[in-house]
């Protein structure tokens, strides 16, 4: 199913400040230069496109939701925000660099979004990306379909908005649009969430829209109440709760002089 999750930029920023903080990372793995144009694909409320910025580099931020770019747009009007699907969209000018820093894994049609990065990048360009891989929050994924179905008897699989691919499904993804890939990393990485007891309410509340369309208020705060309780004999350490997340992280190549595979 395509999403239609609600997000709360202000929120966003003050509960999960951890998706900016580790992308940093991921913006050494880009190491931007300047002069260089680079795409951020799924920015947010654009962090990450004020980082690469810094280098030099002239970076414009492009993500779905309206209420993301608008909050970029109010932290850093100095930089280019435009609203855009990653799975359907076109560009001006090519660019030197596709950065996407948790992004990828709420489009599920991959192929899709995959095609739009390669016709937006330079030949020579480089794609560099991390997202969720295969069996990202499988504990609390689980969580959402024991209650869903046990208690609503919802098909929790058809709400599920998300795509978690694993390192060999993503990189013949790649390697059949034409990349080179260069890099194909799948590691865990812990989260602790903010909030001690209540970590996993914000991040249900960021998140999980899609799991609990129609239901009432009261009754998807129930729910969450359920489903935190679940996960919490699993993922509760030291006062927190740490979302089990499972990284891809990925950088691929768009050659030089050669065309798509299935053009040749």
């Amino acid at each position: 199913m395509e999403s239609h999750n609600q997000w709360q930029p202000l929120s966003y920023d003050q509960k999960l400040g951890f998706v900016s903080e580790y992308g940093k990372g991921l913006v050494t793995l880009l190491n931007p230069v300047q002069g260089e144009m680079i795409l951020d694909l799924g920015c947010g409320t654009g962090d990450l496109t004020y980082e690469i910025s810094q280098s030099g580099a002239k970076v414009i931020g492009m993500d779905a939701s309206a209420e993301m770019i608008g909050r970029a747009r109010e932290k850093y009007p100095e930089i280019e925000f435009f609203i855009g699907d990653a799975q359907h969209f076109e560009i001006q000018s090519q660019v030197d660099a596709v950065f996407s820093n948790a992004a990828l894994h709420w489009m599920k049609n991959a192929p899709g979004a995959v095609e739009c990065v390669w016709n937006a990048l330079n030949p020579g360009g480089r794609f560099i990306a991390e997202f969720g891989g295969a069996h990202n929050v499988s504990t609390i994924v689980n969580a959402i379909t024991d209650v869903l179905t046990g208690d609503y008897g919802m098909d929790a699989a058809a709400r599920n908005p998300w795509y978690f691919p694993s390192p060999a499904e993503y990189a013949s993804l790649l390697e059949q649009q034409g990349f080179i890939v260069r890099l194909m990393c799948y590691f865990d990485r812990p989260t602790r969430l903010q909030d001690g007891q209540d970590g996993m309410l914000s991040w249900l509340a960021q998140f999980g829209d899609d799991f609990f369309r129609g239901m009432e208020p009261e009754e998807i705060r129930k729910t969450c109440l359920k489903i935190g309780e679940k996960v919490r004999g699993t993922l509760w350490h030291d006062g927190a709760i740490y979302a089990d997340y499972k990284r891809l992280r990925v950088i691929a190549e768009k050659p030089a002089t050669s065309s798509r595979n299935s053009a040749l």
